[in-house]
């Protein structure tokens, strides 16, 4: 038995990005990569630009810092809606690179200066969905699909943010308002209702990425505490402010988080 004076916060930053399309997350990563942090992100958007434009205004040189490896299944619309071409593989790839990077490097065993990126859960979601499907095609009903995906998932999560995956990990997803007993919340996007409550149970720190405004006008933040609409957290709510401008608030944020370990 241990008394809590000898608790050892973990090491590293786990934590979740979520936030509706347009809302900024993928570019709040520049701050991080311009402090030294080296990115190492699974794409499953194909919506890195934002980031790539941040830092060539910065420093183009730190482009060279960030690695990627995209994944995304290929579709076809047919006429029973739209189906994957060939065997789906994006959610398998995705397990492949957590196991072994391109330079044949293990992402858990990465260090405290790199952060692995996943983005984001909404598609990684649509990916082991896709593989659930193909992996029993003879079920007319489309509930083990969804369990299975889900299954997977919540798996997939429990990795990352477990003590034993010794690198930062920040997860982006999308914002799905889910309307229960009359009540609207909003809940992480993954795959179907039952997951978006269960995931933020692996994070100590789950972030929103907001905007307001419009065209010229729009202002975007990260909130850090709990809104009427989700339920956001971080371990430091004393030291963390209610919210960030989205230029360096990661940033920030990560350095208040490290300083606790």
């Amino acid at each position: 038995m241990q008394s809590l004076d000898q608790h050892k916060s973990s090491d590293y930053v786990k934590l979740i990005f979520i936030g509706n399309s347009g809302a900024g997350k993928t570019g709040a990563l520049t701050p991080l990569v311009a402090a030294g942090y080296e990115l190492r992100i699974i794409d499953l958007d194909s919506g890195l630009d934002a980031l790539v434009n941040h830092i060539k205004e910065i420093n183009p040189k730190l482009l060279s810092t960030i690695e990627f490896e995209s994944f995304r299944d290929k579709m076809k619309m047919t006429a029973s809606g739209p189906a994957v071409i060939g065997s789906p593989k994006a959610y398998v790839q995705t397990l492949n690179a957590l196991e072994k990077w391109g330079d044949g490097s293990d992402p858990a065993k990465w260090g405290p200066k790199r952060i692995l990126v996943i983005d984001s859960l909404t598609n990684l979601g649509r990916a082991a969905f896709q593989w659930a499907r193909a992996a029993n095609p003879m079920s007319k009903d489309p509930r083990p699909w969804y369990k299975t995906a889900q299954d997977l998932i919540e798996d997939l999560i429990a990795n990352i943010t477990s003590d034993a995956f010794e690198t930062n990990v920040i997860v982006i997803s999308h914002v799905e308002m889910v309307d229960s007993n009359g009540l609207t919340k909003g809940f992480v996007s993954s795959i179907g209702k039952a997951l978006g409550p269960k995931i933020p149970r692996f994070f100590n720190t789950m972030l929103l990425s907001e905007t307001s405004g419009s065209g010229k006008q729009v202002k975007r933040k990260i909130k850090t505490l709990p809104t009427g609409l989700i339920d956001l957290k971080n371990p430091a709510s004393m030291k963390i402010d209610a919210e960030y401008e989205i230029s360096d608030g990661l940033l920030q944020i990560f350095n208040i988080l490290k300083a606790q370990k």
